[in-house]
């Protein structure tokens, strides 16, 4: 007998439907069968049934929050089962130790949250069985039954989990310990308030904040733009005043001038500049793109998108949302005709076919097996729903992901883009721009009807060197320079992921770059959503503020290693060496308690350097919820430090790793 450990009762669910099986409690039965000739017994976790242990389990004395007991350092990390889901576990537990259970498969979520969640349930039950690992991306009975039928040995995923597990602890030091030291010290000078600090969430909110100071200190100025019209041989355009390429004046005086000088007078083309453009097919969806698009197409907020994601994923309609990346492996690409036939049998999609394209099968463009790491692109699946039937925000994810994988099945989008520079009376030079779309190619399917093409320009007419006329109408507009835009959610999350871009060192850049930036796929929306809960940032019609709040933490912190992606960098560096095989957990969390310590007296030192009046200030605003929520987490004596949302402070299991 076999027990399947899964991570939801959903997901367990869909593992059990392609046999036969019967619902108990807290379990489901399958029955003999090829698969299982023994039968088989599924069961599930509720996400994370077990939490690290809180400063007081280790210390009573850790309870208090106090400068003087920090830095929290336990000499190892241990865990226990949530009191809200300890029933689960004892179910879970009671079938981990059936003598009659030979083997226990692991079929968390495919990926390192999920290797982490598995293994500490199994920890925790203080149960040592034979274990396989089920590695599927995709819900489909076709799927579920492919995956069982080439379980891997549990090795082959064991340091995916010492990288989780080390993750968890690591955060778990900076965040309990950051979060008090600052907290107590900010309420010094008198603010009631709990200030969490974390080691992605800090520096993103660092990011936010720079942004809402450029804005707040930026001065608009003023400047003036001269605008003609011009007839030439019974062609109407209009063109932009330039000089050596800059077309503002900061001179009224200056512009007015022009627009006299060039009232009436005669104007003739100087150069036609045309350059014909190929744009490629987007590439399929990984979870950051998608939560990008839907949150520019539908207002979806990061978290919305991957809930969604994930109900059509428990449903079997998508493929794993969590993914990094955006190319297909060559056994998925082989399962396109299947899927783009079921599509084109949608009312919905049939515009689009046939398909220009055939097969994408050859195009590394998408099919790229080097470039596919846990998971491959988020596809829709061979099991394609009746739309009708979806909720409203499904059936949209659904299109976006069906619309994707159908452009990548269609020709280049060609353009042609002309540059007139036109002459008024051989003086005065005009610049006018457009673009005429040539090939529609794959802006059929992502740019019909309701949706927005940016890149649509006015239409010029056809001009040619030395055709002549004159001036119809010349004008003056005044406009006024503009502070930078607020980031929306899903450019938040477009800038977790590049924020190696703000660093001054090319190496960690590099290495930022090659982790994806902050975060990772699955934890960006819970660290945005975070953010909002810590009231470190308010989002009012799509646009991302950051709070008196946040900017104050980020002022307290200064330029300290807390508030940059250099630390994260050089944490995602060593973790994925962790999850290769190739360094040590134990030299890794040794490395990161010598870091909070470090912490702890930077902050103290800081605190010294912090300007009155803008804390009293702060602290005059404070309101009596904070206080109370202070009192609350002193309480508690973990919450602060603990990132729930960002799903990075779960899970291990007995091993070298987990006695750090």
């Amino acid at each position: 007998m076999k027990v399947i450990l899964a991570e939801k009762p959903d997901q367990a669910q869909k593992l059990a439907d392609p046999f036969p099986h019967k619902k108990r409690s807290g379990y489901i039965e399958i029955l003999p069968n090829p698969h299982f000739p023994q039968g088989a017994l599924v069961t599930w976790a509720v996400g994370h049934i077990c939490e690290l242990l809180p400063p007081e389990s280790y210390n009573p004395a850790w309870k208090r929050w106090s400068v003087q007991t920090l830095p929290i350092l336990p000499e190892t990390f241990r865990y226990r089962v949530m009191a809200s889901r300890k029933k689960q576990f004892s179910v879970i537990k009671e079938l981990l130790k059936r003598p009659d259970v030979r083997e226990i498969i692991l079929a968390g979520d495919a990926g390192r949250e999920g290797e982490l969640i598995v293994r500490t349930i199994v920890q925790q039950a203080g149960v040592n069985k034979p274990m396989k690992r089920l590695w599927i991306s995709s819900l489909t009975e076709k799927a579920v039954k492919a995956g069982f039928a080439n379980l891997l040995d549990e090795a082959e995923t064991r340091n995916l989990y010492y990288e989780a597990y080390s993750r968890a602890c690591a955060d778990w030091l900076i965040g309990m310990n950051a979060s008090r030291i600052y907290t107590l010290l900010l309420q010094e000078k008198g603010l009631a308030d709990v200030f969490s600090v974390g080691r992605v969430q800090t520096p993103t909110l660092a990011l936010i904040v720079k942004r809402e100071k450029e804005i707040a200190h930026f001065k608009p100025e003023p400047f003036w733009e001269v605008l003609a019209t011009f007839e030439l041989e019974g062609k109407r355009y209009q063109g932009k005043w330039q000089k050596e390429g800059e077309s503002r004046l900061t001179d009224q005086a200056m512009a007015e001038a022009i627009a006299r000088f060039c009232r009436e007078k005669p104007a003739a083309v100087k150069e036609v500049v045309q350059t014909r453009k190929e744009f490629q097919p987007p590439l399929l969806f990984n979870l950051s793109s998608l939560q990008a698009t839907a949150n520019k197409a539908f207002r979806f907020s990061p978290k919305k998108t991957l809930d969604i994601a994930q109900q059509l994923y428990v449903k079997g309609f998508i493929s794993y949302p969590r993914s990094d990346s955006s190319f297909v492996t060559p056994g998925e690409a082989e399962s396109f005709p299947e899927i783009l036939a079921k599509l084109s049998k949608k009312a919905a999609y049939q515009p689009f076919f046939p398909l220009p394209v055939r097969s994408i099968r050859q195009n590394r463009r998408y099919v790229n097996e080097k470039k596919v790491t846990d998971h491959y692109a988020i596809i829709p699946t061979e099991q394609v729903p009746d739309l009708e039937k979806l909720s409203a925000d499904e059936r949209k994810l659904y299109d976006l992901i069906a619309r994707r994988l159908i452009a990548a099945h269609y020709d280049p989008a060609v353009a042609l883009y002309t540059t007139v520079v036109t002459l008024v009376d051989g003086r005065a030079e005009f610049v006018s721009k457009g673009r005429q779309q040539l090939q529609e190619g794959w802006r059929k399917v992502l740019f019909g009807e309701g949706q927005e093409d940016d890149e649509d320009e006015p239409l010029l007419p056809p001009l040619a060197e030395g055709e002549s006329g004159q001036v119809a109408d010349v004008t003056v507009k005044e406009g006024r320079t503009q502070p930078p835009k607020r980031y929306t959610e899903g450019e938040l999350i477009t800038l977790m992921k590049t924020a190696g871009k703000h660093l001054h060192n090319e190496e960690l850049e590099k290495v930022l770059a090659k982790t994806e930036g902050l975060g990772t796929e699955a934890t960006r929306a819970g660290i945005i959503t975070l953010l909002k809960q810590r009231g470190y940032i308010e989002v009012r019609k799509n646009q991302v503020y950051a709070t008196p709040k946040g900017m104050l933490l980020i002022e307290a912190i200064g330029d300290k290693i807390l508030a940059s992606p250099e630390m994260t960098a050089k944490w995602e560096q060593r973790l994925e060496e962790i999850g290769q095989g190739s360094a040590s957990a134990q030299v890794f969390i040794e490395q990161v308690r010598k870091l909070s310590v470090k912490l702890i007296e930077d902050a103290k030192q800081q605190a010294k350097t912090w300007v009155l009046p803008a804390f009293a200030e702060a602290a005059a605003a404070s309101r009596p919820a904070a206080r109370k929520r202070a009192k609350t987490a002193k309480a508690t004596g973990s919450s602060a430090g603990r990132k729930k949302t960002a799903g990075k402070t779960s899970k291990p299991r007995k091993s070298s790793a987990g006695k750090i």
